[in-house]
């Protein structure tokens, strides 16, 4: 289970001690560290928000499925991304991997834009 601490006057935030191992195990502990620690805390009011268009529907789209995500399990992104009928890549990286996998995450925005460039 990610570590969602209780929400503190409607928001929610990662527990910092086990940011890392559950958000961000494969990026260099400092840089962990400051993630951790400049966290955002996000609305509960966000996880009950109702999309009337989602552009996946319409639009053509691409998912990353980060194969050592622990906040996110892998299936429950292929999940997603199914169902949006995305165009999925896996690379290994946890729920950071954008931080971790900066040029994997490159070449899926680098194929998105070629194939939608091209038509």
């Amino acid at each position: 289970m990610p570590p969602i601490l209780p929400p503190q006057q409607g928001f929610l935030a990662l527990d910092t001690a086990k940011f890392a191992a559950s958000f961000a195990a494969d990026v260099a502990a400092d840089k962990a560290d400051f993630m951790a620690n400049s966290q955002v805390p996000w609305g509960l009011k966000a996880l009950n928000g109702a999309v009337t268009n989602p552009a996946w529907q319409t639009k053509p789209s691409w998912y990353l499925v980060a194969t050592d995500d622990w906040m996110i399990p892998p299936p429950a992104q292929r999940f997603m991304a199914k169902r949006a009928g995305a165009t999925v890549v896996e690379s290994k990286g946890s729920h950071a991997v954008y931080v971790s996998q900066p040029q994997a995450v490159a070449e899926v925005i680098r194929q998105a834009a070629r194939s939608v460039a091209s038509k």
